[in-house]
Order: C-alpha cells, then structure tokens, then sequence
C-alpha cells in the first residue's frame, strides 16, 4: 500500500518530469531538433508511466496522454481521417515476444525521417500529407512528387492510400553537406534535413535535397483487402513502391532476428532509431483494437546509445540572461557518431552531485540522437568539484538556490554583463520590439563599448555615431540601417512592449491579456496591486507577483520611464483596438485547416483581440469548437459532442458573432 506521502513525492516527481518529456516533443517534432537522445527521453517516459501506474494518478499534461505536437509551417493543413496513433516501445527482446505470442509478426527498421500519408485516385498521387499531431498534418503534394523513389502514376485505379516514412540517405545527407560552401554551417543530422526538407514552401528546394520515401502500413486500397500485412507490402512493392525492410518472425525466432538487424545497424543506409513489431494477421490485429495513444497490433524497439568511456578535465561555468550559471563538463576529446567530442551540459548542480564529478573521474559520454553530447555515468564518482563562489563572467558572489526539485547556481548582480547582453537580445527580438539586425553579437559590441547601457540607448544611437561606425564590421551605411530599424520598432504596442522588458512569466500571450484587462492603460498595471493583478484571467499568483515587484524596483521604472518618450504607442498590435468586446467570457478550441485566415494564431488573435479566450484544448468550459471538418473523427470534436459543446465551422463562426475576417 502506498503512503499518502509517497504518492505526494510521486506527483511532484511526474510534474518535474512532464514538462521536461513535453519540451523534448515540442523540439522534436514542432521544431525539427533534438535536446535529448532516444535512451534519455524513454528513460524519463518509462519513469512516468511507472509512476502513473504504481500511483494510479495521470495528471492532464501527462505525454502518455497525448499524440505528438502540431506542424508548424505555413503550409496548409488536414485532418486525418483517424488518429495517427505512436507505437508503444521496449528495449526487451523478451517482451517482444511476450507481445508476440504465439502469432506470426514482421519486424522491421523504425526508420528516423518524416512519416507522410499518400493518396492516390486514378492511379495517380492526389495528395501527401504529413503526421503532424497525429491528428492533423501539412500537406505537402507538391514536395513530395519530387521524393527520389516515388511514383507518380501506378497501375492500380482504385482509391490507394499508404504510409510511409520519408527519409534522407546518409550517403546523400554527406553529399549534400560536402556541397555547401566551405566554412558555412553544416547539417547536423538525416532526420532534421528531411523534417525541414519534406515542410518546405518551394517544392525546387525539396528536390534538391534528395528525399526518398518507404512505405510501411497499407491503409487502404479501394475495395481490396489482405489476410496479411506481408501480402499487403508485396502489394505495394508491385505497384512500384519501395518498402520497409522487413524479417518474418515467430516468439522463437524473435532473439535471432534481434540480433541480425543490429549487426547490419553500421552500414544500414537509411536513418534508423529501434525496430517494429508488427502482428502479421490483418484480422487479429485489429481484433486488438487501441488504447488511447498506442495501437494494440504493433510495438516499438529502442536500441540504446553508444558509450565511449573518457576522462573529466574540468567543469567550466556558462552564465545566462536568468543570473543561473550551467556546469559544462570538459573532457579528453572521444569519437562519438563519426566526430570528435570534447563537451556536454551538466544542466544543473543536482546532475552534478548525482554523478558525483571531480576531475580526472573516468565517464561514460554518448550523442543524444546524433547530436548533443551528455555524461550517462561517472565510474570513478570522486565527487571533488565544487560550484564556484563567484561568477565567471562578474566576479561578484554567487548564490545556490533550492527548489525542490533541483539545486542551481545563480549570479544574483543585475548589472552582471551576461544578464545585460541577454536582457537586450530579449528587448529587440521578433515577438518584443522587433528591432531587425541587432543580434547578439552586436549587442555585445555596442554594450562593451559603451554605446548600450539602458534600453533608450538603442533609440538614440545617433548620439554615438562615431564609436559604431568605428566597429569592425559597420561602417556608415549599417549604422544608417540600424537608425532606421530602431525608428521602425518605436512605433510600437503596449503587448510588445511588456513582452520586452523580461518581466518575469510574461510572454506574449499574457502581455495581451493584460493589455485588455486594463484597456491599454500602462500606469493602470504599473500601479496594480498583486491582488488586482490576479483578477486578470490566467494570471495566477506567480504570475501576479512578478508583475507587481518589476513594477517595485525603482532601477526598472527608471529605465521604463527613460525609454517611453521616444515609443510611440499605438492601442492593439493593428494599430486600432477593437470598437467592441463581443467574445468577452467566451472561449474557443481551433482546429483543422483554415480558409479566412492565413493560420490559427492569426483567428486566435482575433479571437482574443475582441475579448474572448482561445484554449488548446475542448473542455466543459468551452463555447464552442472551431472546425472546418465539423464530420470529422477527431478527438476533438469527439471530446465536443460527448460534452454537447457545438462545433463551428469558420463561416458559421464569423456569422454567428458577425466578425469580418478582414478586419
């Protein structure tokens, strides 16, 4: 039985871990990148699903509840018919063939690149869309009539349609970085280049990078049908399709066939993760229905990371914009994935007693995915190095804070110059003021000459002409260039402009909100108590008291009120607030493709800009569903009509609540 206190320790265990499974999903499949390897993310999601099991809770963020993340492209979007659910996954052969059974299976590569939909209608390609969320992807015709294998006519005239995965070679992902110009950035793996490739806007570019697809799963072929899924691949590899590579196994034969793929993982041309196992009768496996994430007919194989053994020369401490200084760990350079490694993240001070680091340790490093370099185990555990006292960067004192969850080091000096140069790449980036061609690196050199102390420097530059145009790499005209950009950016928004001060927890999303809340008033918030603040819809007390103390510190209202004479602030982010808060109390779930507006955080904004709240997800407290697909399947719109909630499609959303999609 177990204890209420064990299962406290369980739930912030599982809330520690969520959100770090969910950024690594969010990089992976929203953002083409990875920020953890295979071994690290299943490590962490089998962790949870025990603690999910063992505690018999399963909080609403949990990834084992959800299928993926959206594309995020401007490509237009669909609906899949039904959930692209992800497979379930084990790093035992045994349970392979406990899973097995007595059954006959097909085991097959899990290839690493893009996995795309194909349809084709009279024996010609009418449509490719990719997974996406699982329920909803970009489609991507155009590109991939350029794939390298693909057939664009087939002699079948029924309705096909088919999944695959699409990939990039090794050999074609080395030529194609040998044939950029020397010195210029370098792909860093297939499966990156391929995402990026397969969601491109110009279908030339996708040519170009040598795309080839390999059909795993026939989904249906007009009125045929397959006693077996080997019957149905042999159908498709008729048709002219390239597929999967695949062995036929029964539960005896299973560890044998293991161990042939692995041998072959060296010179195997295609990206791969692990392996797949798949119920080779058509009926029985659909007999095995789904769970709400995994189909019941097939199970992933992981294979686990390369370990190269090394020896720890030091930690060296990397300071950020937040005052937390990283541990870095430096160590005699190995070879890891075909290059040399000589560096990995520690992440923070709890990782770093956990290994238990000293100098000279002997560690086991390997390349998450390819890519990043992380420590998975120290064999000697000396543990004799100690964070510093003072920070790399300013000398001044350093400080250990505990929450909870983890321990970090932090430089608690604001004028620290690492806080500064950080501080200033939020103000002029994109979602803030939008200042174009100030990167970091020429903040860096306009604050180490002086030129940037405060953010009303940046719009009177022309007060330090002379020191700029002086600079490597500027000259007369990119100092005009950079006058001109700020000129642009101080005609700005009250949203932006709270975005870029770094206000602690407020983005964005939250500097619009408090924008309606107090209609566009900025002393309002600068004056607004911690208990007002919390009155803003989806400003906790967090949120609220961070707020409240930026507006405290007399450095930052200083700073605020030097800067605001040379902004020009206009009243919503067009330039005109709405003459009415028609949604206001409202709140809407989008989904699907759209037709009036260009994507969904253009009608989201919309949305929001009268009033009205956007949410991810249908809840009890939902107005309503915005889905062109109102028929379709989705979980959704499912979730909508077991609740009774109404699903819209665009045309009756803007009837409805006579909004003008123009406007």
């Amino acid at each position: 039985m177990i204890t209420d206190g064990e299962k406290q320790k369980m739930i912030r265990r599982m809330r520690e871990v969520i959100p770090i499974l969910k950024e690594a999903a969010k990089a992976y499949y929203q953002e083409s990148r990875e920020i953890m390897s295979n071994r690290e993310y299943d490590a962490l999601y089998d962790e949870l699903v025990k603690l999910e099991t063992d505690s018999g809770i399963i909080l609403s963020s949990s990834p084992t509840q959800t299928v993926g993340y959206e594309t995020v492209t401007n490509l237009p979007k669909k609906a899949h018919p039904s959930p692209m659910l992800s497979q379930n996954k084990t790093k035992s052969v045994e349970e392979l063939q406990s899973f097995l059974g007595t059954q006959t299976g097909l085991l097959s590569w899990k290839m690493d690149g893009l996995t795309v939909v194909l349809t084709y209608q009279n024996g010609e390609l009418a449509e490719a869309v990719t997974r996406g969320n699982g329920e909803v992807g970009a489609i991507v015709t155009a590109n991939a009539k350029t794939f390298l294998n693909i057939p664009l006519k087939i002699g079948f005239r029924e309705t096909l349609v088919l999944r695959g995965e699409a990939v990039i070679r090794y050999d074609d992902f080395e030529e194609i970085n040998r044939s950029l110009p020397e010195g210029g950035a370098q792909y860093k793996n297939p499966r990156n280049l391929c995402s990026g490739s397969v969601l491109q806007l110009n279908s030339a570019v996708t040519a170009d990078r040598r795309v080839r697809f390999y059909a795993f799963s026939l989904v249906s072929a007009g009125g045929k049908s397959f006693a077996a899924h080997r019957d149905e691949l042999d159908f498709l590899n008729r048709l002219g399709f390239e597929t999967v590579e695949y062995r036929t196994v029964k539960a005896e034969t299973l560890p044998a066939a293991v161990e042939a793929f692995e041998r072959e993982i060296g010179t195997y041309p295609i990206p791969s993760d692990g392996l797949v196992l798949l119920m080779d009768d058509v009926a029985y496996g659909k007999s095995l229905g789904t769970t709400a994430k995994f189909p019941r007919d097939s199970i992933a194989f992981k294979w686990t990371d390369e370990i190269a053994r090394t020896r720890l020369k030091e930690i060296e401490w990397s300071a950020s914009r937040t005052g937390l200084i990283n541990p870095v760990a430096i160590f005699e350079p190995v070879e890891l994935e075909g290059t040399q490694v000589s560096r990995a993240s520690v992440h923070n001070l709890s990782i770093l007693d956990e290994l238990k680091l000293g100098k000279g340790d002997e560690i086991g490093v390997y390349k998450a995915n390819m890519i990043i370099p992380q420590i998975a185990e120290n064999y000697t555990r000396s543990g004799s190095i100690r964070p510093p006292k003072t920070c790399p960067v300013c000398g001044g004192s350093t400080e250990i804070r505990d929450s909870g969850e983890a321990k970090t080091l932090y430089c608690p000096n604001p004028d620290c110059p690492a806080k500064q140069i950080k501080k200033f790449d939020l103000f002029v980036s994109r979602t803030a003021m939008n200042i174009d061609g100030l990167s970091e690196a020429t903040l860096e050199k306009l604050i180490d000459i002086g030129a940037v102390k405060e953010y009303a420097d940046l719009f009177r530059l022309e007060m330090q002409r002379e020191k700029i145009v002086s600079l490597e790499g500027f000259g007369e005209k990119s100092f005009r260039n950079l006058l001109n950009a700020a000129e642009t950016a101080s005609h700005t928004t009250l949203p932006r402009l709270l975005t870029a001060l770094g206000i602690a927890n407020v983005g964005p999303a939250t500097a619009r909100v408090l924008t309606r809340y107090f209609e566009s008033d900025l002393d309002r918030i600068r004056r607004a108590s911690v208990q007002e603040l919390q009155a803003v819809p989806d400003v906790g007390p967090i949120v609220a008291e961070g707020i409240a103390a930026y507006f405290a510190g007399s450095e930052n209202v200083r700073e605020l009120d030097a800067l605001l004479p040379y902004l020009k602030l206009e009243s919503a982010e067009s330039g005109k607030e709405p003459a009415t808060q028609s949604l206001a109390g409202l709140t809407f779930v989008i989904t699907g493709s759209l037709e009036h507006f260009p994507n969904r955080e253009a009608l989201k904004a919309k949305i929001e800009a009268l009033g009205g709240k956007a949410a991810g997800a249908v809840s009890a407290k939902t107005t309503a569903l915005i889905n062109n697909d109102a028929a379709s399947n989705s979980t959704k719109n499912q979730t909508a009509k077991k609740l009774g909630i109404p699903v819209l499609t665009e045309e009756e959303f803007l009837e409805k609540y006579q909004i003008r999609a123009d406007l």
